[in-house]
């Protein structure tokens, strides 16, 4: 399957929300563009952010493709190449090689994603630590608990207590743990932090922070987890969700500049001509924003650009949403070594925190519970992300 002669105009790798939001873009700009998506996937549309609340919605893995392959290809007029794992990039020749032989590209867009880290651990069950960050893993994971009461959860970030709290939902038993004194350590002052803990407390995750991993050891039907402080937890799975690190080995093996993730411009162009990066995988003037937003945001800049119409990445301010349904939670951090401190509010049902320059100027917020109904009026106070 040789698509040398048929040298697309536009080559996407990768099928996330980032690969598809650009497709979805250039066609709102051009309907004739040839598109080729390349991806390791099978191609279908699903909505990542999902896979962590999917136990209590009650919906299957097969459940969350919203779009099967041949949907996505007829629905945009695209070519899909699915299951195809891409190992190299020529810059020069603008070629990509896969396991199905060399593409030409006029355009490259790197929609790689992330990696969820893996922490090396001690114990003999070590390689039975899960990690889910695809639909597939995803539904590995789903089969290995079922039937099984208790789960430990490494890491108590975004997707560690979104985790928490739809196992909790899912009658599941839940440890969660971590090496920061409190949950959500990057995004939330510590009494909003204790706002959440305890309301997931109350529907039954049992915390231990300030501590970490140190052996997992299988004995018989269970799992024997020692922490650091001595203490062990027995369990029957064990989920690792301790953050996201862009996908950067394809680019740095090409000679492609890298940072913290796949460098890029405003215009989302990478250090190569006519390669670009977006979404996960991607770092812009420092930011690498694993969410969303700022994937939408940049899909709008980069099809343009792809289509040699100049556009510039901006990011207003994008509040998070943190999927806790036992306390809703919507978290704008302030920007990096930005001046000032939390004012904290308690609220009838809630909490609202106010990060506020020393003028008074707010440049950050969390809000918990009933304060939730805040964040239209307080995101329209924020300075942008990127002006």
């Amino acid at each position: 399957m040789d698509h040398q002669n048929q040298a697309s105009e536009i080559v996407i790798i990768g099928s996330g929300l980032a690969g598809y939001t650009v497709i979805r873009e250039l066609r709102k700009l051009d309907k004739t563009v040839p598109v080729t998506l390349v991806t390791r996937e099978p191609g279908y549309f699903y909505s990542k952010p999902m896979l962590s609340t999917a136990l209590a919605s009650n919906k299957s893995a097969e459940q969350l493709v919203s779009t099967n392959a041949e949907g996505m290809a007829t629905q945009l007029e695209m070519t899909i190449l699915g299951d195809v794992d891409v190992t190299a990039i020529d810059t020069v020749a603008q070629t990509i090689t896969t396991s199905k032989g060399s593409i030409s590209y006029g355009k490259l867009v790197l929609g790689l994603g992330a990696d969820q880290i893996r922490l090396p651990l001690q114990g003999n069950a070590a390689n039975e630590v899960i990690t889910v960050n695809d639909l597939e893993e995803y539904a590995q994971f789903r089969k290995t608990i079922t039937g099984k009461k208790r789960v430990a959860i490494l890491g108590a970030g975004l997707i560690g207590c979104e985790f928490a709290n739809d196992l909790v939902l899912g009658s599941h038993e839940v440890d969660v743990i971590d090496l920061a004194p409190q949950a959500l350590g990057r995004l939330l002052p510590e009494a909003a932090a204790q706002a959440l803990q305890a309301k997931l407390s109350e529907v039954g995750v049992r915390w231990h922070f300030g501590t970490t991993v140190q052996s997992v050891d299988r004995n018989g039907d269970s799992l024997s987890i020692t922490l650091a402080n001595g203490s062990v937890i027995t369990s029957d799975v064990f989920l690792s969700a301790v953050g996201l690190k862009p996908r950067m080995d394809l680019a740095k093996a090409a000679g492609i500049a890298t940072g913290s993730g796949i460098t890029v411009n405003r215009q989302l162009e990478t250090s190569a001509k006519n390669v670009y990066a977006i979404g996960d995988c991607a770092e812009v003037e420092g930011l690498v924003l694993p969410y969303v937003m700022p994937i939408m945001q940049a899909a709008r800049a980069l099809a343009p650009n792809l289509l040699g119409q100049p556009a510039t990445l901006t990011y207003p301010a994008m509040p998070v949403m943190v999927k806790t349904p036992a306390l809703p939670t919507i978290v704008s951090p302030p920007a990096k070594g930005a001046k000032g401190e939390w004012k904290i509010n308690l609220v009838e049902g809630g909490l609202e925190a106010r990060f506020e320059s020393g003028e008074g100027k707010l440049l950050g917020f969390a809000l918990l519970g009933a304060a939730t109904a805040q964040r239209g009026a307080l995101t329209k106070e924020l300075p942008p992300i990127l002006p």
